[in-house]
C-alpha cells in the first residue's frame, strides 16, 4: 500500500506553478518575485524527485482528476519516462531561476522583471502538464499554456528584433498546435475517446483507415514544428538569440526536450500496437530528416559571428541525434534518443548560462555581447565563464568522460544493431563539425587580443551565476563517467514504450 502523499503528488505537477503564478503579481518588487519563484521551483522538484522514486520503487502511477475514471475523465499518468521529465524540467527551472537572478536584471526591464517570473512559472506549470497528462486533448491544453507564455518571455528581450522573433515563434507554433489538435481530432473520430491508453486500445482493433493515415501525418508534422525538426526549425534560431539568456536557457534545456516526449508518447502509447506503425517504418522515415539536420544546421552554425545563434543552430542539429535514436525503431535506439534528450538539456544550459555570464560583464548591448569577436580576450578576463564553457563545449563535441560522449555512444551502438554502419560514421562526422564552431569561440577568447578600447580588467560573474553554471557542468563530468542513472533509466522507459498496452488504469491506484 502506497503512503498517500505520492498518490496525490500528480496533480500538483501541474496546480502548484499554475497557482503560484498569479500570486506573483503581488509580488512587484523583483527580488520578492524571484524569491518566491524560486521556492516555487524548489518545491517542485522536491515532488518530483519523490515521484520518480515512487514509480521506480511501484511502478507507474494514475490520478483520476474528480474521481472520474478513464476514459470518461482525465488521467493524470506517471511512468518512468514522464517521471524522469519531470525532474529534467525542475530541476533546470530551479538552476535558471537561482542563475537568472543578475542576468534577468541586466536584460530586462524593472518594471518587466515581476512578469518574466510569472510567465516563467506558467511555462513551467504547462511544460510538467504535458509530461504527467494521460489525455491527448489535456496535453494541447497544457502545450498552449506553455507555449503562451513562451512568446511573452521571447518578446521581453531587448530590441525590437525579439518581438519579431516572438512574433514569428507564435505564428509557426500555432500553426504546430493546430495541427496537433486536427490529428488528435481525427483520431477521436477512429476511436471515440481522447485517453491515450484507450486510444491505443481502440487503434490496436480498428482496421487501417484513410483517416488514421492522416491523422499520424498532422500529428507529426505539428509536433514536428514545436520540435523544431529539421525543415520545421526556422522559428528557433531567432527565438534563441533574442530572448534574454534565462529565457534562452530555460527553453533550450526543457522546451524542445518536453516536445520530443510528446513524439515518444505519441507514436509509441497513442498509436501502439496500430496495425499501421507495427513495423516501425514511421520511425524509418524520421531518419532523413535528422541526418539532414544534423548536417546542414551544423554547417549553418559554423559561419554564425553571434554566439546565441550559433547555439541555436546547434540545437538544431542536436535535434536531429534525437530523432535519429526514435528512427531507429528499436529499443535501444529510443534508449540512446532519451539519454541525449536528458544530456543535452544539461549541455546546452550550461552553454547558455555561460554566454549569459559573458552578456552580464561584456557591458555593451544584448546583441554586441554575444558575437564572436567581442569575446576576444575573455579568457583571461573570465577564466572561470570560458573554463566553464570550454567543458560544456567537449560536451556538445562528445569527448570522452562527457555526457555528450554517452549519448552519441549509445546511438552508435544502436546504429550497429540496425547494421546501419553509415549512419554510424555519419554521427562521428556530423559531431566534428561542433569542433569547428565550438572552436570560433575559444580561440576568440584565448588565443586573440582584446579588441581595442575594450575593458581588459578581470572581472567575473557573480556567484549566483557561476554557482548553477558549475552544477551543470559537473552534471556534464559526472553523468559521463557514472552512466548508470542516465542510461538504466532511459532504458527501462524505452523497454516499457515497446510493450503493448493492455488495458486503462494502469500502475498504483
Amino acid at each position: 500500500m502506497l503512503p498517500d502523499l505520492p498518490l496525490h503528488l500528480p496533480p500538483l505537477h501541474l496546480a502548484v506553478p499554475l497557482m503560484a503564478a498569479p500570486v506573483g503579481v503581488l509580488w512587484r518588487r523583483p527580488v520578492l518575485a524571484w524569491g518566491w519563484a524560486a521556492v516555487v521551483s524548489a518545491v517542485t522538484l522536491l515532488m518530483a524527485v519523490t515521484t520518480l522514486v515512487t514509480v521506480l520503487g511501484h511502478g507507474p502511477v494514475s490520478y483520476a482528476v474528480g474521481n472520474w475514471p478513464a476514459p470518461w475523465g482525465i488521467e493524470l499518468k506517471l511512468d518512468i519516462l514522464s517521471a524522469l521529465m519531470l525532474v529534467l524540467i525542475n530541476g533546470i527551472g530551479l538552476l535558471t531561476v537561482l542563475y537568472g537572478r543578475a542576468s534577468v536584471q541586466s536584460e530586462i526591464q524593472a518594471s518587466h522583471q515581476y512578469l518574466y517570473y510569472i510567465c516563467y512559472l506558467l511555462a513551467l506549470a504547462g511544460l510538467s502538464g504535458m509530461v504527467i497528462t494521460g489525455d491527448a486533448f489535456n496535453l494541447f491544453v497544457c502545450l498552449e499554456i506553455s507555449s503562451l507564455s513562451s512568446y511573452a518571455l521571447i518578446a521581453m528581450g531587448k530590441g525590437r528584433k525579439a518581438l519579431t522573433a516572438a512574433y514569428n515563434y507564435l505564428v509557426l507554433g500555432t500553426i504546430g498546435a493546430t495541427f496537433y489538435i486536427i490529428g488528435v481530432g481525427m483520431l477521436y473520430m477512429v476511436t471515440g475517446t481522447l485517453n491515450m491508453a484507450d486510444i491505443a486500445l481502440h487503434m490496436q482493433a480498428a482496421p487501417v483507415n484513410r483517416t488514421e493515415v492522416v491523422a499520424i501525418a498532422f500529428l507529426l508534422v505539428g509536433i514536428g514544428l514545436k520540435l523544431a525538426l529539421f525543415p520545421l526549425h526556422k522559428w528557433l534560431p531567432n527565438a534563441y538569440a533574442h530572448a534574454p539568456t534565462a529565457v534562452t536557457t530555460f527553453l533550450a534545456s526543457t522546451a524542445t526536450k518536453v516536445s520530443l516526449y510528446i513524439l515518444i508518447r505519441v507514436f509509441f502509447t497513442v498509436l501502439n500496437g496500430a496495425p499501421l506503425l507495427a513495423s516501425h517504418l514511421w520511425a524509418e522515415m524520421l531518419v532523413p530528416f535528422a541526418i539532414a539536420g544534423m548536417f546542414s544546421a551544423s554547417l549553418v552554425a559554423i559561419f554564425q559571428t553571434n554566439i546565441k545563434k550559433m547555439l541555436a543552430y546547434s540545437s538544431v542539429a542536436q535535434i536531429g541525434y534525437m530523432a535519429l535514436g526514435l528512427g531507429f525503431g528499436t529499443v535501444n535506439g529510443l534508449a540512446a534518443g532519451i539519454i541525449h534528450m536528458i544530456n543535452h538539456a544539461m549541455i546546452k544550459g550550461a552553454l547558455f548560462m555561460a554566454v549569459g555570464c559573458a552578456v552580464l560583464r561584456i557591458g555593451t548591448s544584448a546583441s554586441g555581447a554575444v558575437r564572436v569577436e567581442s569575446w576576444q580576450g575573455l579568457g583571461r578576463r573570465m577564466p572561470l565563464t570560458m573554463f566553464a564553457f570550454v567543458l560544456a563545449g567537449l560536451s556538445l563535441i562528445g569527448v570522452p568522460l562527457t555526457t555528450g560522449f554517452v549519448s552519441k555512444w549509445y546511438l552508435m551502438m544502436a546504429a550497429f544493431e540496425k547494421g546501419w554502419w553509415l549512419v554510424a560514421v555519419l554521427i562521428v562526422l556530423s559531431s566534428l563539425l561542433a569542433v569547428v564552431y565550438i572552436w570560433r569561440v575559444v580561440e576568440a577568447a584565448y588565443l586573440r587580443p582584446a579588441l581595442p578600447g575594450s575593458d581588459t580588467s578581470r572581472c567575473e560573474a557573480p556567484l549566483s551565476m557561476l554557482l548553477p553554471l558549475y552544477l551543470l557542468v559537473a552534471a556534464n563530468i559526472w553523468f559521463g563517467i557514472d552512466t548508470r542513472f542516465t542510461v538504466d533509466l532511459a532504458q527501462a522507459a524505452a523497454s516499457a514504450l515497446f510493450q503493448p498496452v493492455t488495458g486503462l488504469n494502469g500502475g498504483a491506484q
